[in-house]
């Protein structure tokens, strides 16, 4: 790949890199309503969904030295539509059919309908997502404690 080439498809990437991770956040519930569509098109299963284990790594502190977590449960699936699309999706759990659907997802968002799909798939599931985080930060902060130290006036 050439200089003038990288920044071209960089914004591409950061596209793509933005939608896997709004699927792989997503319910299966939410993608539902789009099964239909998204298994109409003509497609093989590459890799078919299976489930594994990964190596959740952490750091002291949030930026300390790295330790091992532990293991955590992740699905993953490769399909290619008939024109040659080819979709990925990872998965936190143990849910086949999510990771079949999320690939679907993918290799549809790369073709000619993109603009579709982001506005009736992924901008919809994003925004859940973003909802369902302030709910949750929400629901965190009601619970901070405020600790604070008195001083004594004699020292």
């Amino acid at each position: 790949m050439t200089a003038s080439s990288a920044p071209a498809t960089a914004p591409e990437h950061a596209a793509r890199q933005h939608w896997i991770g709004v699927l792989s956040r997503t319910h299966r519930a939410e993608l539902l309503p789009h099964e239909n569509a998204l298994r109409d098109a003509e497609y093989q299963l590459i890799r078919a969904p299976e489930i594994g284990m990964t190596l959740v790594r952490g750091r002291m502190g949030g930026s300390g030295a790295p330790f091992n977590v532990g293991e955590m449960s992740v699905t993953r699936c490769v399909v290619r539509l008939a024109d040659g699309r080819t979709g990925y999706s990872y998965l936190a759990g143990r849910d086949k059919a999510h990771a079949e659907l999320a690939a679907l997802a993918d290799a549809h968002l790369q073709g000619a309908q993109q603009a579709h799909w982001i506005r009736e798939l992924i901008e919809p599931l994003a925004q859940a997502q973003a909802a369902r985080r302030s709910r949750q930060q929400a629901e965190t902060a009601a619970t901070k404690v405020e600790f604070f130290t008195l001083v004594r006036g004699e020292n």
